[in-house]
């Protein structure tokens, strides 16, 4: 399991982000499909708005500004003059649009809006410049992207000890920014279409603008607390995962410790017999084996596995120190096919049990000590006769308990203890490689 990398998190917040902002504006967009499809060829505007509130007329202005229609039943519709300012109507335009009645006895009736001019549609969005639809709708994608974006890189920090008072302040934070990222979103001014920053709009307080943020820091704020929560767990396990490989690796170090020291003083023992005899190619020759033995339990301490082809190496050159001390005395029947040599099994697994073997049984001419090494499935089985010595040395036990613990923990599995009133016999797990074939 991989924490995930900063650029994992900045890819799913902003993946996030798109969500929130198209969820925004969802009904907005909608409405833009919508009338995409409707705008189909038909009659003109005008003609389909004609009603009992609309009216023709021509107008004209007064010299103070304010404007007539002068509609066919002879009667006037009063123009307001900042309508005539702000859609620069001229004196003797004729139009067509939407009139109000009169609000009392004796008043004008007002028109409201301009239809046609002149026999031409009136194109309000040209007049004050409006913005497309597509743009308005672009410009709020992006931004409700930027500040669900913002939002979520502030929320969702990747940190081990994410507290929940560390997440508070964080929502604050993020509260504040979006406060502020309020005041430069982009609205469009409801009389002239322009689209202007919040802050420079008449009236800042938008209650759909408000809710649309709102929605956004909520959605934010909830998702950061799911991620953080899921993240957290995660690293919890990869923590564990972390100190119980180091705590295997600890264990094992001890372990493969232990048996230095023990297999040390025995070498020397047996050493300093030969040079006592004054055997000195012996010891020569002894001392080139021991050599080798300890170079290959150095080489292999750090290791977990080894093939079983250079574990029976390693006791043919471990055994050979006895042959020199039990001279015709110490025999090894090794039955291992050629074919499982390359099996593995937990590395130094049979220096142990050869050690054992010699220390608690008697080895004399008339009773030589043979140790059976062979395979039986998926298990490599060790045995030997037992000839307790007439003055038995004091077990500890710790040779076969480390060989025991060093297979739980590298196999996953337990060795088998054996045990006759003549024989005895540990069987240790053998792992298969794909490449092998079975016997």
């Amino acid at each position: 399991m991989k924490r995930p990398s900063k650029y994992a998190r900045i890819l799913l917040n902003l993946l996030v982000a798109v969500a929130v902002s198209l969820v925004v504006n969802f009904s907005y967009l909608l409405l833009l499909l919508i009338d995409q499809r409707n705008d189909a060829p038909a009659a003109p505007a005008a003609e389909q708005r004609i009603d009992e509130r609309s009216g023709e007329g021509v107008l004209r202005l007064s010299p103070d500004g304010h404007g007539y229609l002068l509609v066919e039943s002879g009667d006037s519709v009063y123009v307001p003059m900042q309508r005539v300012r702000r859609l620069g109507l001229r004196d003797g335009d004729r139009l067509v649009g939407e009139i109000s009645a009169p609000e009392r006895a004796g008043a004008h009736a007002v028109m409201e809006k301009v239809w046609r001019r002149n026999g031409e549609e009136f194109d309000y969005a040209a007049l004050f410049k409006r913005p497309a639809e597509s743009v308005v709708l672009t410009l709020q994608l992006i931004y409700y992207l930027l500040i669900s974006f913002i939002l979520l890189s502030i929320l969702t920090p990747v940190r081990y000890n994410y507290s929940r008072r560390r997440f508070v302040v964080h929502c604050v934070w993020g509260i504040a920014v979006a406060a502020g990222l309020y005041f430069l979103a982009p609205v469009t001014v409801w009389h002239s279409g322009k689209l202007i920053f919040n802050f420079m709009a008449p009236r800042m307080l938008d209650y759909v603008l408000l809710l649309k943020c709102s929605f956004a820091v909520v959605v934010s704020i909830l998702y950061s607390r799911i991620y953080v929560s899921i993240w957290q767990q995660q690293a919890v396990a990869m923590e564990n995962e972390r100190l119980k490989n180091e705590n295997l690796t600890t264990r094992y170090n001890m372990l493969v410790g232990q048996i230095n020291p023990h297999f040390f003083f025995n070498s020397l023992n047996s050493l300093s017999m030969l040079v006592r005899e004054k055997l000195d190619e012996k010891a020569l020759t002894y001392i080139d084996q021991l050599s080798y033995t300890f170079r290959y339990i150095i080489q292999n301490g750090q290791n977990t596995w080894v093939t079983l082809g250079e574990e029976l190496d390693f006791v043919e050159a471990y055994g050979y120190l006895f042959k020199i001390r039990y001279a015709d005395k110490f025999f090894f029947d090794i039955d291992v096919p050629a074919e499982c040599r390359a099996w593995l099994l937990p590395a130094l697994s049979l220096q142990p049990l050869v050690g054992n073997a010699v220390k608690h049984n008697a080895i004399t001419k008339s009773n030589p000590l043979r140790i059976a090494i062979r395979t039986a499935g998926d298990w490599l089985e060790v045995s030997n006769p037992k000839t307790p010595r007439l003055e038995p040395e004091p077990s500890t036990g710790i040779g076969l308990e480390n060989l025991r613990n060093r297979v739980r923990l590298i196999a996953g599995r337990d060795i088998q203890v054996v045990e006759t009133g003549t024989t005895f016999t540990v069987r240790v797990p053998l792992q298969k490689p794909a490449s092998c074939s079975g016997q």
